[in-house]
């Protein structure tokens, strides 16, 4: 018998034929990599089924369940390749132990800019400045060209990836870097580039200022996904451009501190009545190569995390399904339930039945800010 998934409607997998399908027709089709990720997560939560029957209540929640990956390692600090091959390598990783998101740190590939507070990153006109914005300008990333090695892992593991990385952005002069949170699907395509709304503090220094291109969210399985950088988490407009789309999961992707994660991640699962995932990078000297400028002043303890990690998820309700990671590297593995989204959203719904847009209203210009607008005959 045929089994017919509607892509049209989220959250849903019918089997109109499914009371002649065998049992082990439908064991099978659980246990399909490929079937499950490509048909079951990316489209289905229930199936029309005999409630009783222990092979289909198994099947049933399968396609009810959710993993999601938080990938907690530490970049080689701006050095591109090996960092790629980190992040290949986590993918793999989290795609054997049936993830089906992967999420990594914010600007995890090539890095942080840790110099920036250590060595006077706000002195003008700096020999020293300059050097450090060259070498970061030759480690970030033309998202459209340097990640093929990437794509074709998604492609092979049948996942969705969110990677934090720092965009050498072509269409504003190529020279401008931008903190960038790229989601691409499980096909390999690029489906949102998000440049931050706000460099925080002294990233300014070093990161322009994004716009609300990427403020877009994207189905995956059973849920609707939309992701912030860093502390544009604690802006409550941006928060609410996703709700209004319908988010159910937050990505909150962040450089690496519990300080960061451990208050914000269960308030914005309460206020959006939504999973978070807040997910950090790591950051020892280890990371730094030791022909790396000033490494000593960066990083003069051994033993000492620049960043600690911080790592978290939380459910609808606020409570922590994983508390903060720190001052450790790892693939952790979270399953979620989608319909705890819908218990919680009995009594509060933020751009549902508890928004009021006869009264309050939000409009969002996401269209890509270019320098120039040419008008050509």
């Amino acid at each position: 018998m045929r089994c017919v998934a509607s892509e049209n409607t989220r959250g849903s997998l019918r089997l109109p034929e499914a009371a002649g399908l065998r049992h082990g027709a439908l064991a099978e089709l659980a246990h399909s990599p490929r079937t499950a990720n490509d048909v079951m997560w990316r489209c289905g939560r229930y199936a029309e089924a005999t409630p009783f029957d222990p092979h289909l209540l198994e099947l049933s929640h399968r396609m009810t369940s959710f993993r999601v990956a938080l990938a907690q390692v530490s970049p080689v600090l701006l050095d591109p390749e090996a960092t790629l091959a980190k992040v290949v390598a986590s993918v793999r990783e989290a795609a054997q132990q049936g993830a089906q998101l992967v999420v990594f740190g914010e600007a995890m590939l090539p890095g942080y800019p840790v110099w920036l507070a250590a060595t006077g990153g706000a002195r003008f006109d700096d020999a020293v400045q300059k050097s450090f914005h060259e070498r970061y300008h030759a480690a970030a990333i033309d998202p459209d060209r340097d990640l093929d090695e990437l794509r074709s892992t998604i492609q092979d593991c049948g996942v969705a990836v969110v990677l934090g990385c720092v965009e050498r952005a072509v269409d504003r002069s190529g020279h401008s870097l931008y903190c960038t949170a790229l989601t691409i699907g499980s096909n390999g395509e690029t489906l949102t580039t998000h440049r931050k709304l706000m460099p925080t503090y002294e990233e300014r220094l070093a990161w322009s200022i994004g716009d609300g291109h990427g403020l877009r969210v994207h189905d995956h399985g059973a849920f609707r996904v939309g992701v912030l950088n860093c502390w544009e988490n604690w802006m409550p407009l941006a928060r609410a451009a996703l709700h209004a789309q319908g988010e159910d999961l937050h990505i909150a992707i962040w450089p690496g501190s519990r300080r960061n994660t451990i208050d914000l991640t269960p308030h914005m699962a309460r206020e959006g009545r939504s999973f978070v995932v807040s997910v950090s990078a790591t950051l020892r000297r280890c990371d730094i190569p030791e022909d790396f400028p000033l490494r000593d002043v960066i990083a003069p303890d051994d033993a000492a995390w620049l960043h600690d990690g911080g790592s978290c998820v939380c459910a609808p309700d606020g409570r922590f399904l994983l508390e903060p990671v720190v001052e450790r590297e790892g693939v952790f593995v979270v399953e979620l339930d989608p319909r705890e989204v819908a218990r919680e959203r009995q009594n509060f719904d933020p751009s549902g039945h508890y928004s009021r847009p006869d009264v309050l209203r939000l409009e969002v210009d996401r269209r890509r800010q270019r320098s120039c607008r040419w008008i050509d005959e």
